[in-house]
């Protein structure tokens, strides 16, 4: 029998828990599969790790990882990647805007033969400007990534066994999951559903947390910004041609003497500008370089419940950046 786990990652959900997981529960239980559930609790500090003890001490099948403190929903997804051995891997955001009735079309896509079936988004039910703001990243990402990511395909997806084991293996720190998924290749489609509204409580990914994975996925899947300096570099430096032309021209053949510091102080600040975006986008290279070549553990984990410990040391290797083999 072919085997299915759902990986969940959650961070202060208690409002939220037991109705996710009945619906997750019902929903996997539909389907002719054994299947797991892996909650990676990131760092909660409400009752978000009982309740998930609960669930776990009442259903063998549903395990839990806690992480050691809050490392951010891209890494809590990678540790339950990392702890993942099923045939195929179901990834859903714990606020029940995934709904886990979607699930089975998902698993009739992959049935037809499909490595990779990603949700899309028919309708958000986030406010205007959040709505327009997300449709801006996809366009800009899309344009910009070397790799082919689909627009409002967030983690809403199912991977099977085969890219979820080539995404383990990806060792980088600063981590996209929609893109390290599209960058994996093979045989991808998406299904399109209703983004549900925000079941209870406010939204966990901030405005700032949500710049920080936008940067994180441009960086990432694009060399274009350090092109973009360097092409930004040729355009200053002939314009700055031109006017030194202008005003040798003005000074040694027409006599017209120039005046004024207004245009001095433009041209000081306009290439000053420019530089500082430069070394701005160099810097953001340099600093993913260097949090590489650190080489410290991408996550830690706490505990784990009703998850096997024969697997620990594969999954040490893999978020610290090693070869499992």
């Amino acid at each position: 029998m072919k085997t299915l786990d759902a990986v969940v990652p959650v961070y202060n959900e208690e409002a939220i828990l037991p109705e996710l997981n009945r619906r997750l529960v019902d929903t996997l239980e539909a389907l002719p599969y054994e299947w797991r559930v892996v909650y990676v609790d990131d760092g909660s500090r409400d009752r978000t790790p009982e309740l998930l003890a609960g669930f776990s001490d009442e259903d063998s099948r549903v395990g839990v990882v806690h992480l050691s403190r809050n490392f951010g929903q891209q890494l809590a997804i990678s540790a339950g990647l990392a702890m993942s051995t099923a045939d195929a891997v179901v990834l859903l955001d714990g606020d029940l805007q995934d709904p886990p009735e979607v699930i089975p079309l998902l698993v009739e896509k992959w049935e037809s033969g499909y490595d990779v079936v990603y949700a899309v988004k028919r309708d958000r039910k986030e406010a205007l400007p959040k709505r327009a703001l997300f449709s801006l990243f996809y366009k800009i990402l899309r344009k910009l990534s070397n790799v082919d990511i689909p627009a409002d395909a967030g983690n809403f997806s199912l991977m099977d066994r085969s890219v979820v084991d080539v995404i383990n293996t990806m060792p980088e720190r600063d981590r996209y999951v929609s893109g390290l998924r599209a960058y994996v290749g093979g045989r991808q489609t998406g299904v399109e559903f209703e983004r549900a509204p925000r079941y209870a409580g406010q939204p966990r990914q901030s405005p700032l947390k949500l710049v920080r994975m936008a940067t994180d996925a441009f960086f990432a899947f694009s060399e274009l910004p350090l092109r973009l300096a360097t092409i930004l570099g040729f355009f200053v430096s002939v314009i700055a041609f031109l006017v030194l032309l202008t005003v040798l021209y003005k000074r040694l053949i027409s006599g017209e003497a120039i005046v004024g510091w207004a245009s001095t102080m433009t041209s000081i600040l306009f290439l000053g500008g420019i530089q500082l975006i430069a070394v701005g986008v160099i810097g953001e290279y340099i600093g993913r370089i260097y949090n590489e070549a650190k080489g410290r553990p991408a996550w830690v984990v706490g505990r784990y419940r009703n998850l096997s410990s024969g697997s620990s040391e594969s999954l040490k290797a893999l978020h610290e950046g090693r070869d499992p083999t």
